[in-house]
């Protein structure tokens, strides 16, 4: 359709148009000759037609920017920056328009996309958390490499530009470039309340470094009247797969997965066992209290009801809007006698895909879009607005430079932990059908809280009921 403006300019030429053929017609009528009037009329005739032109051009023109459609989870105030960003793109240039569109939580858009790509009319990009990551880059024909997207249209793309746990983790296989764009990384971390540590005789400046350590924090929490002295958020992300990363321990065979279909679970180790008991023996002398499968924990803290949080990074923003006392930030524990620990934790968040199936045109918009996305200034403002990790090594200097670290203390914990080159273990973890594996583990854990089964019980049920689903994921994309 033609814009207003254009169908406004139409008008006002036509308006034109016909004040002149009355004009010339009554200038002729009195002063002409038959032959001025005709001549007159040809002048109208060639004017006309070069404002037909002008307004064939314009409408050509009106019709030249090509839309490309952005599906993505995020919803409130994260909502309105990702406008601000499809605003800002829009506006620095006029070939392509995007469009983004809410589509629910990260697993209905991904079903949203799937119905749509199956009836032809799936969006342009995909924002895909990143436990679905092996599904998307099995999915033959319905993505397209980000990698390939930028080649085809000629544009720059450097994928060691990017953190290594992040680059990395959306990496393709054989080293062919990245499958999908960073966007909204994340990673866990440790939120503590400063003024409860004060009050159970704790250093506020001195977190628990070691799960040791935490178990003796959370003791005098409990007798200096604190309600709940640790929870966490996202119980499988963060206590068995960020943790096993962050040991530099398997989660799956196959390097967790990245090295073929034929991985199989591995998370029920004596070293995953002894966490998940340790765990258990605190819940049961009330020092860990588990809050549910999500972050609802996180309100938990900030309320001032937890005196120790962890969860993911992307939390900062909300707690530091909630609540309403000093609360620091560090590192996620770990277990001292572990070799090679702490190596680096386990990316969350997630990235945008590219849809397969699209016109050269859509895809030279996307790369464009990209490209304008993957600008160090862009990115290190959005990660200081909302607290997700800069995804590029640029952008984190540019946020170091400008003092951000240094007026906001702790908001560069995670992007330590992620800094580190990664090894084949803690690299990520890419398994299939993973929302569902995180499922069994949410149920298994919660047989442990309550005390209906034993912590080895729970793993090796997880596990065992896990790898059927992997070997179902192997057989469908084999």
């Amino acid at each position: 359709m033609e814009n207003k403006h254009c169908a406004a300019r139409k008008v006002t030429y036509r308006i034109r148009l016909y004040s002149e053929a009355i004009a010339v017609m009554r200038s002729s009528y009195r002063f002409a000759t038959i032959k001025n009037f005709t001549g007159a009329l040809m002048k109208l005739k060639f004017k006309a037609l070069a404002i037909a032109c002008t307004l064939a051009t314009m409408s050509i023109s009106a019709h030249a920017t090509t839309e490309i459609s952005w599906w993505h989870s995020m919803a409130g105030a994260l909502g309105d920056r990702v406008n601000g960003l499809a605003d800002e793109f829009n506006k620095s240039q006029t070939e392509y328009k995007v469009v983004p569109v809410y589509k629910g939580a990260y697993d209905e858009a991904m079903a949203a996309a799937t119905a749509a790509y199956r009836a032809g009319n799936a969006p342009d990009i995909l924002q895909v958390f990143e436990v679905g990551t092996a599904t998307m880059m099995y999915s033959k024909g319905a993505i397209k490499p980000v990698s390939e997207v930028m080649k085809l249209a000629g544009e720059p793309f450097n994928p060691a530009a990017y953190v290594p746990a992040i680059g990395g983790y959306y990496a393709a296989p054989k080293g062919a470039g990245l499958l999908s764009l960073p966007f909204n990384s994340s990673t866990t971390i440790m939120f503590y309340n400063k003024d409860m540590f004060a009050k159970a005789g704790l250093d506020p400046n001195k977190p628990p470094v070691t799960w040791t350590e935490l178990a003796a924090d959370a003791a005098k929490l409990k007798a200096s009247g604190a309600k709940c002295s640790y929870t966490t958020t996202w119980q499988s992300w963060v206590e068995l797969e960020s943790f096993s990363t962050w040991h530099n321990v398997e989660f799956a065979s196959k390097n967790n997965g990245f090295d073929g279909l034929d991985t199989r679970l591995k998370f029920n180790s004596p070293l995953h066992v002894k966490h998940i008991q340790n765990l258990a023996n605190w819940a049961k002398q009330g020092l860990f209290t588990y809050a549910g499968r999500k972050d609802e924990a996180t309100s938990k803290f900030y309320s001032g009801e937890c005196g120790m949080l962890t969860g993911s990074s992307s939390s900062y923003a909300d707690i530091a809007k909630n609540s309403k006392f000093k609360f620091g930030i560090a590192t996620l524990p770990y277990y001292n006698d572990v070799p090679g620990a702490p190596q680096n934790t386990m990316i969350g968040g997630a990235s945008l895909w590219v849809m397969g199936g699209k016109k050269t045109e859509d895809y030279k918009g996307v790369a464009k879009f990209f490209k304008f996305l993957s600008q160090p200034e862009v990115q290190a403002e959005w990660h200081q607005e909302t607290g997700y990790l800069p995804t590029t090594l640029a952008a984190y200097e540019i946020t170091r430079k400008s003092g951000f670290y240094d007026r906001n203390p702790g908001t560069d914990v995670a992007v330590k932990q992620m800094i580190t080159k990664t090894t084949d273990k803690s690299r990520g973890i890419r398994l299939g059908n993973m929302p569902q594996i995180r499922t069994i583990i949410d149920e298994e854990l919660e047989n442990v809280w309550t005390g209906k089964i034993t912590p080895k019980q729970a793993l090796d049920t997880a596990v065992e009921r896990g790898n059927l689903l992997l070997e179902r994921f192997e057989k469908t994309n084999k």
